[in-house]
Formats: C-alpha cells, sequence, structure tokens
C-alpha cells in the first residue's frame, strides 16, 4: 500500500517514542502470566506456550487508528476486531464484530447486526453504541492528527468532521444494543470492504475516554500521543502485555474471555530484528518461531532445513511510472507502447522474481472484482517496438529511468537487478537511458511524488479487495504520480473512475471495471503494469496452523508450536 510511504524514518523514529516514560505496560493482564517470553503459561495439550515472530520494525503506536505501517497492524490485528475481517487465506471480506449488513436501495444507509455476548478486555460491553462511538470519534479529529496519524480516515473517508472536504461518512445510529445504522454521503465501491482495515477496529470507548485518545500532539518533527496509544483495549483473541523498548520485545497474553474459540498459543511475542539476514540466522537458532519476507534466494535452502516457506498469493502490483510533464515524448502513446513492447517481461519474471510470479496484463491481481480476464500480455516485440519509435520521432530518445536502493518490496525483491535487466531491454530498441538512484527513504519517493524522474519502478499491495484501491488509487485523481493531467485522456480516465466507483449494482460496476481495465491498456496506457509476485513467510520446525494472507494480514490465534 502507498500510505506507509508518506512518512519518513525521522517521523516513525519519533512516533515511537510516544512521549511517555518508561515500558508501557498494560494493567489487563491475565492469570496465565506475563507473556515475557518464559512459557510460565497455563496452555495445555502438550504445545509450546508461545509462538515468538521476528518483526522487521517496531510498532509506531498500539492504537490501530493513527497507524499506517505494516509492524504496527501485525501486531494490532492480534489486539482488536472490526465489523467485518478478513477470510483466511483470502483478500475476501467476512463476518467479525458484525455478523451481517445490509445496504438501502441507494447505498448511502448501511445496516450492520453486530455479534451479541462480545466484551473488550476491559470487561465492557460491545454493541452498536460503541460502534458508533468509535465511528464518531474516528470523525472528529483535531488539525494534528488530520495532517497526519489519522490518514487512512483521510484517504478513505476523505474529510473529518468540521473540515472544508466533505466526509463520506455522515452519521452513526444505535438502532438497539445489536443493530448499527451506518449513513453516508455518497455511495462507493470501498464501503463496507474498507472496514477491513485494521484502522477501523473497534475500541473500548471507556478506555478511549479514560486515555484522552483523540489527543494527538506535534513534536518536532513527529507526534505525541496520549496515554491510550500504549494501552489498547480491544476484543481479539490477545491482549498487550508488555511492550520492552529497550530488548526491542512486544508480548501479548492470550485474552481467555475470548468470545470465540480461543487463541491455541497462551503468549505471542514480537521480537524486532530489522535485518533480515539476521532473522533467518535466528529463526535457525531457534530464537525465532517465524518471520516474514524472507529473501527468495533462501526460500529453498529453508525448506531443506526443515522450515516452511508460506508462499501467500499475489496481491499487488510492480509497475514502471511514466511521466509525460518531465519528457514530453511520453506524451505519444506510440511511445508508451513500443516502451511497453521493448520490456521482456517473461525473463524478468523468469530470472529476477519469486517462483509463482507472473507477467501482468493491468493494474491489479486477477482476485479483484474487475479484472479483465480477456486481456493478455503485450508481447515482447525489439523490431515492432523500433519501428513505433520511428513513426513517433522518437528513434534515439533519452529516458531517465530511476530505481530505489536500500529497499526490498514483496513486488520488487531486488530492485537493482530488475532495473538492470529492464534498461537492457530498452537500449536494445535504441533508447538511451539515464539510470538514476536513490535510497528508498532519501530522495526516491519525494522524487516520485515531485515529479523529477522521466520512468521509475513502483508498486502496490492492495489495502483491501476492490478495484478502486487499485486503479482508483492510480489515476482516479487529476493529481496523480503519472502526471495525466498532461495527456489528453487524463480528465476522461479520472471521470470514468469516479462514475465506475459509483454503480451500486455490483454486476453492472464490475462490468464497468472490466471495460476501463481494457481502456487503460490499449487506449491510454498511463503507466506500464509489470507483473505481480507472490510474497512468502517462513515458519521454524514444529509451527502449525499458519494460514498466509495475501493481505499480509496473518492471525496468530490459530498457530501451535510444538515442544521441543
Amino acid at each position: 500500500m502507498k500510505l506507509t510511504r508518506l512518512k519518513t524514518t525521522a517521523v516513525l523514529a519519533a512516533s515511537v517514542s510516544l512521549g511517555l516514560a518508561g515500558c508501557a505496560t498494560s494493567d489487563r493482564t491475565t492469570d496465565s502470566g506475563s507473556a515475557t517470553g518464559s512459557g510460565s503459561s497455563t496452555a495445555s495439550g502438550g504445545a509450546g506456550d508461545t509462538f515468538t515472530f521476528g518483526a522487521a520494525g517496531a510498532p509506531e503506536v498500539f492504537d490501530p487508528y493513527y497507524a499506517s505501517d505494516g509492524e504496527t497492524f501485525r501486531v494490532t490485528r492480534q489486539i482488536f476486531q472490526g465489523l467485518l475481517g478478513i477470510k483466511p487465506g483470502t483478500a475476501d471480506p467476512q463476518p467479525e464484530l458484525a455478523e451481517s449488513w445490509e445496504p438501502s436501495e441507494d447505498g448511502l444507509t448501511w445496516t450492520f447486526k453486530l455479534r451479541q455476548g462480545v466484551k473488550f478486555t476491559d470487561g465492557e460491553a460491545f454493541n452498536a453504541a460503541a460502534v458508533c462511538y468509535n465511528f464518531e470519534r474516528m470523525f472528529d479529529q483535531n488539525e494534528v492528527a488530520q495532517a497526519g496519524p489519522a490518514e487512512y480516515w483521510a484517504y478513505t473517508m476523505l474529510g473529518f468532521k468540521g473540515s472544508e472536504t466533505e466526509s463520506l461518512y455522515k452519521s452513526c445510529e444505535a438502532k438497539d444494543d445489536s443493530t448499527a445504522v451506518i449513513n453516508l454521503t455518497r455511495y462507493t465501491s470501498d464501503f463496507p470492504v474498507m472496514l477491513t482495515l485494521e484502522s477501523f477496529s473497534m475500541q473500548s470507548p471507556k478506555a478511549l475516554k479514560d486515555g484522552d485518545a483523540n489527543n494527538v500532539q506535534k513534536e518536532g518533527d513527529g507526534f505525541k500521543y496520549p496515554a491510550y496509544a500504549m494501552a489498547p483495549v480491544g476484543t481479539g483473541p490477545y491482549k498487550l502485555g508488555k511492550y520492552d523498548e529497550a530488548n526491542k520485545t512486544i508480548s501479548l497474553v492470550r485474552n481467555d474471555d475470548f468470545w470465540g474459540e480461543k487463541a491455541k498459543t497462551a503468549n505471542l511475542v514480537f521480537k524486532i530484528i530489522p535485518d533480515e539476514s539476521t532473522r533467518r540466522q535466528e529463526l535457525e537458532a531457534g530464537s525465532i518461531n517465524a518471520y516474514d519476507l524472507p529473501n527468495p534466494a533462501d526460500w529453498k535452502g529453508l525448506e531443506d532445513a526443515g522450515n516452511k516457506v508460506l508462499v501467500r498469493p499475489a496481491f499487488n502490483i510492480l509497475y514502471m511510472g511514466l511521466n509525460p510533464e518531465k519528457n514530453s515524448k511520453l506524451q505519444d502513446l506510440k511511445v508508451r507502447k513500443a516502451i511497453y513492447m521493448a520490456l521482456n517481461r517473461d525473463q524478468l519474471v523468469a530470472t529476477q522474481l519469486p517462483e509463482g510470479a507472473k507477467v501482468a496484463t493491468q493494474f491489479m491481481p486477477d482476485t479483484v472484482a474487475g479484472y479483465n480476464s480477456s486481456l493478455q500480455p503485450t508481447k515482447y516485440d525489439v523490431e515492432g517496438a523500433k519501428a513505433l519509435l520511428k513513426e513517433a520521432g522518437a528513434e534515439g530518445m533519452t529516458l531517465q529511468f530511476a530505481y530505489p536502493s536500500e529497499v526490498s518490496r514483496p513486488y520488487m525483491p531486488n530492485p537493482q537487478s530488475i532495473a538492470d535487466a529492464l534498461t537492457a531491454d530498452l537500449e536494445a530498441v535504441g533508447i538511451k537511458v539515464e539510470v538514476v538512484t536513490k535510497p528508498w527513504n532519501g530522495g526516491y519517493l519525494d522524487g516520485v511524488d515531485n515529479g523529477l524522474f522521466d520512468a521509475w519502478l513502483l508498486g502496490w499491495t492492495g489495502d483491501y479487495n476492490s478495484a478502486n484501491n487499485f486503479i482508483g488509487t492510480f489515476f482516479g485523481s487529476d493529481v496523480n504520480d503519472f502526471h495525466t493531467w498532461k495527456t489528453d485522456f487524463g480528465k476522461t480516465l479520472s471521470k470514468e473512475l469516479s462514475d465506475a466507483n459509483g454503480i451500486v449494482d455490483e454486476g453492472k460496476r464490475t462490468t464497468a471495471y472490466e471495460a476501463l481495465n481494457q481502456k487503460i491498456m490499449e487506449e491510454y496506457l498511463p503507466g506500464l503494469a509489470i507483473s505481480h509476485s507472490p510474497p512468502a513467510l517462513v515458519v521454524g520446525k514444529g509451527v502449525d496452523g499458519l494460514t498466509a494472507s495475501p493481505l499480509t494480514a496473518e492471525m496468530f490465534d490459530t498457530v501451535t508450536v510444538a515442544k521441543s
């Protein structure tokens, strides 16, 4: 997803400190122990009592509403639940705290029937009043939160209470304890699937009030969060035991009052290990039980050593962005098509990407409704590319091509090797390539946002299962990274995407997106869709019950660890 790249490393580091003194420890522990990884729990059945995951980074905060990064969500997902959840192993929504939901005919009013008998871990009841309190809390944010930490609300709902931008959210009504009604100002295909985002998790109204949860303040380059941000209260299978910043561990304990099936492992520990090779060493040493994004080159070796590499279904896209404002030759469709034809993507996928990667035919994976299955990959054709360039008067054109350093992404495991291969393809059709590289958080992302490159590599992992979350994010706004306002189709495409997103009937909307995908790839071609790559995570010996998620939204309450 794109939102996480809007924050600088300095801001994240400042956010982690939260302006609080000492370690944050929840006072809502269970009788099963402090979850320090000692194994002192009441778990039975002969299995190990602790599952330890090697995390790449520390959480921003423990209030998921103010978070935007995967490392935070990996932790908070175990503590909180939303009205809608995600079906394990897929990107599809399923009931969670809401058992069912029904829209009005115009799609502006949504009625949620809530699960009964659910309590937050502070003992407070979950009901419709709690749902409405949460939505009103999210809607009513101060200027500091609106400008930064509440970015997922800004991204999905657009506006806040009292802001100039009209919010998608209008109001919430508690019809009775088990019926909540959410009213919208306009229809969008993103609702209610957007409620699967961690930012929309339900939190205890009492704890939010007592912890002054909305009192976010600016502090230097970052933000100072209120006490609640380190004392989360949800309804999930785990609750916070202790965040030991000094030892870089986050310990969760089983919620023995959980409304559903209790977590199979009593203690869940996240050990923060930024370096991927160090995570592998710790797995091999047995000090962690699993970690995310193993290097694809290591998959076979990890499996040969008795570990399991769980490959997620690809829910992402790698693309080459094009900037027709920076390089006027890119305003010509023939030039854009020629560049696409020059790229040997079959070879790229076979040599540079992990097993299971696929050549892309459009800017979304095939699991999203609206994917056009009739589209075929643009054929690799060196002579055809040369002919098109000649026809467009662009023989020997110069193209500044950028790729990021100091980063590995699920869709782009080794940016330099991918860029090298694509550069060679471009040069083979006579394009003069000026290669530029900058660190991911040291100028590259800012360079893309500010239009500094002719062409560049970037990608996207979907936030939720919606066509608008892919092509709407890329091209829906008049102002976008692809600079479509400098083309003759940019405004038309933005309107077409807005119109498709506003179609209430699911079948008609899907048909509209299928047609749009074809137009984007055949008539507009604002950028070049390259590939989809399946990221993986690895679990060690004796670990069972973990289901890989294409959204990297794994739940750990089903995991068991055999005693060694």
